[in-house]
């Protein structure tokens, strides 16, 4: 079995000294590959590291919408020449996040001048959504054509902002929120998004899946998230697995084309 962990944060001041350990326990748990995403200089130098030390991880990176007072052209200019790596393949994670006080209206523009730059450089999107579902779906149906694709990452919807994200072509990835105890409708909205559609991700080191939330997240416990999701639909973990695996695949070779030109 092989299993995508396709949004982490391994590059986090959290896992300094332990990283091929924390690759190697990923590995013993059949976590063979990851997308790394990178919010900053520091641990956008990490990830550009650990592109050159392990094949199996790709990259993303973006301006969060915590950040977004900071995102300038310098920042934009970063963004572009990481997308010169190879491995380089997602612009993200980017999105709006109304649970934190920055601006909104700052937020929006921020966040659609990383969808334009994605469009430029023909890569996909990593989405951030949080208490924003109407803003949010408003901004991606308006760059949808000219996308290249994406995922709404940590998806927290209902059934209903599912099948209207679906509809914009994105994919829903799934992280350990699905098996909280007070999250019906995340499972709900697990139950109705095509397999064929579906990621997994940790997004480590936060959001630990049950039994082990108290313990910090590592990619190696996407392996409890996808066993839970093959539960949830009634299909053998190995299925799962497989199809979130080449599903994650697919998404990042959307964009390898012009990572390669770049």
């Amino acid at each position: 079995m092989q299993i995508f962990d396709s949004h982490t944060h391994i590059n986090a001041d959290q896992f300094v000294g332990d990283l091929p350990a924390v690759v190697e326990r990923a590995r013993a748990l059949d976590v063979t590959h990851m997308l790394v995403l990178g919010d900053n200089k520091r641990t956008n130098a990490r990830l550009m590291t650990m592109l050159e030390q392990f094949p199996h991880i790709f990259g993303a990176a973006g301006c969060h919408p915590e950040d977004a007072s900071q995102y300038d052209k310098e920042w934009e200019g970063m963004l572009r020449e990481m997308a010169l790596h190879p491995r380089f393949r997602v612009i993200g994670e980017i999105g709006l996040d109304y649970h934190c006080a920055v601006d909104h209206r700052l937020q929006w523009r921020v966040f659609e001048a990383q969808l334009t730059l994605a469009e430029e450089l023909g890569l996909p999107v990593s989405i951030h959504n949080r208490d924003a579902f109407a803003d949010t779906y408003a901004i991606l149906q308006d760059h949808q054509p000219a996308l290249v694709g994406g995922v709404m990452h940590s998806f927290n919807g209902d059934a209903q902002w599912a099948k209207k994200f679906l509809a914009l072509g994105f994919n829903l990835s799934y992280s350990g929120v699905v098996t909280f105890h007070g999250a019906p409708e995340v499972r709900e909205a697990a139950q109705v998004t095509p397999l064929s559609r579906m990621l997994v991700e940790t997004d480590a080191p936060y959001l630990t899946p049950m039994p082990y939330r108290d313990r910090m997240n590592e990619p190696g416990m996407t392996r409890y998230t996808v066993e839970y999701l093959a539960r949830l639909r009634g299909i053998p973990a190995v299925v799962l697995a497989r199809q979130t695996f080449n599903n994650a695949m697919r998404m990042i070779e959307s964009g390898k084309q012009q990572a390669n030109e770049n």
